[in-house]
């Protein structure tokens, strides 16, 4: 059987990526893809960057990937792209939205947040209704994620997936729904905990222990066999990402700091 590992939301932090990557070799897993949100908010993107390069096969674009490439405008974006080759910022702006492939014989589809729009958001976890950003973006229908739609480049013609993948959120998870799987990878880099209380988003704390998926079936083949999902948590050492951070000139390095330093495990 193959295996496949699915990382995401690195966010820069090159300590983290580096633990997860040990990880992911040390189960002799060579198929690794990434779903997004390889830089900003993390002291080392070029270097996270050049590593997702190397190690992945397949990538799909992420909120912060594009903007980065094609909509930068607040200093932390823009902190990030003078440290950043050209080459690896046109590169994000042209990766995919999605990635379609076969596992065991189910049609499983990833991308970074939803096949709506960069910004629509899917949390099982808790409600964003509240939220600045996302409350006129909320998807309260699992089902929306299964839609084939422009924005991923799919039609009414395409075949609908078995089993979603997708991250953006930071918290992992995986359920059934009307005899579908969805997934999400959690975060490499800024993984969050989430205490399930709509009533008080403060039960909600980024963490020190990075998570990632582990796909097991054969991979590209369209024959009904055995497949598994698998959550895996690591630690790493969020000490030394905070200590970059210290020595950094980044942009809002304080709320940075604080976000690293308050993690829990």
């Amino acid at each position: 059987m193959d295996k496949i590992a699915l990382i995401a939301d690195i966010h820069g932090n090159l300590t983290a990526l580096e633990t997860v990557l040990a990880d992911i070799k040390s189960r002799g897993i060579t198929h690794i893809y990434c779903l997004g949100d390889i830089a900003i908010k993390g002291v080392s993107p070029n270097e996270v960057t050049n590593l997702i390069r190397k190690n992945c096969e397949v990538v799909v674009r992420g909120n912060c990937d594009h903007l980065l490439a094609h909509n930068c405008v607040v200093k932390l974006q823009k902190w990030t792209i003078d440290h950043m080759s050209q080459k690896n910022v046109d590169w994000l702006g042209s990766l995919p939205i999605s990635h379609d492939f076969y596992l065991s014989g189910h049609l499983v589809r990833i991308f970074h947040a939803s096949p709506l729009s960069m910004k629509h958001i899917f949390n099982p976890l808790h409600s964003n209704v509240d939220s600045k950003d996302y409350k006129n973006f909320e998807i309260l229908d699992p089902m929306e994620l299964f839609k084939n739609t422009k924005f991923i480049g799919k039609t009414g013609d395409d075949p609908t997936p078995d089993i979603i993948g997708y991250a953006h959120i930071h918290s992992p998870n995986m359920f059934r729904f009307k005899n579908k799987t969805i997934f999400n990878t959690g975060s490499v880099g800024l993984p969050i905990e989430i205490d399930n209380d709509d009533t008080d988003i403060e039960l909600s704390h980024f963490s020190t222990i990075s998570s990632y998926i582990i796909l097991e079936g054969n991979l590209d083949s369209k024959e009904i066999s055995s497949y598994s999902i698998n959550l895996v948590r690591l630690p790493y050492n969020v000490e030394k990402e905070i200590s970059k951070l210290e020595k950094s000139d980044i942009p809002d390095k304080k709320t940075l700091l604080k976000n690293l330093s308050n993690a829990m495990s």
